[in-house]
């Protein structure tokens, strides 16, 4: 899936220059990236400038806009930050590389899925939710809003991933669990039961190390 307008890449790191590659491949014309960062402010990647703070978008009101940062927080709040002062249009990224079919998987506003990524059945995919590099999805899994999920993460079947929750790249996730709002799941964890809100899971199995501060 393709923006049919300009594209602008809210987030001028790492990912962000990610994103600008998976537009790239997607034929879309990036006019320029915001960040609130004044270090990154007048700096370009491949030519394309950073035009400015997030508060700026309404100047590229005839543009889209994707939010390319992985803190589903930080996200969340740019989201809200863009809307209390206007009506974005928000972008949907689909890779051409990613191995799914339309009718069987439902992907909301804003959301990014990357190159490698497999999507089996009955998904339903939030909004403004980043499935990154080599990641696969079993069948009947819902992500909801502002999930993150890293590079190859492996999903199995009946998985419900709550709001804000983050999945760290390499971690497996049984089937059948339940991921609440606000958790994460480190690294390379194998996870085999429910996780509660706002606490890391980490090991294999995965198990609590702390909570998450709000």
């Amino acid at each position: 899936m393709a923006p049919d307008k300009s594209l602008i890449i809210v987030g001028f790191s790492g990912f962000g220059k990610e994103v600008f590659w998976l537009a790239s491949r997607l034929g879309v014309t990036v006019r320029g990236f915001l960040d609130d960062n004044t270090a990154v402010q007048g700096h370009q990647f491949a030519s394309v400038p950073v035009l400015g703070m997030v508060d700026d978008w309404q100047q590229y009101s005839d543009c889209q806009f994707v939010i390319a940062i992985g803190n589903p927080r930080v996200r969340s709040k740019v989201r809200d930050k863009m809307c209390s002062s206007g009506s974005p249009e928000f972008a949907t990224l689909i890779d051409p590389g990613a191995i799914m079919m339309s009718e069987h998987v439902t992907i909301g506003v804003g959301s990014i899925i990357c190159a490698g990524t497999i999507a089996t059945v009955e998904i339903v995919i939030g909004e403004h939710v980043i499935v990154n590099l080599n990641c696969t999805i079993g069948h009947e899994v819902v992500f909801e809003d502002f999930v993150t999920v890293a590079p190859m993460v492996a999903i199995s079947g009946n998985v419900r991933i709550c709001s804000k929750a983050e999945l760290g790249t390499g971690a497996s996730i049984r089937q059948g669990l339940t991921i609440s709002s606000g958790a994460m799941v480190g690294m390379g964890s194998v996870l085999t039961k429910n996780v509660p809100e706002n606490v890391v899971f980490f090991g294999s199995p995965a198990k609590v190390i702390k909570t998450i501060a709000q």
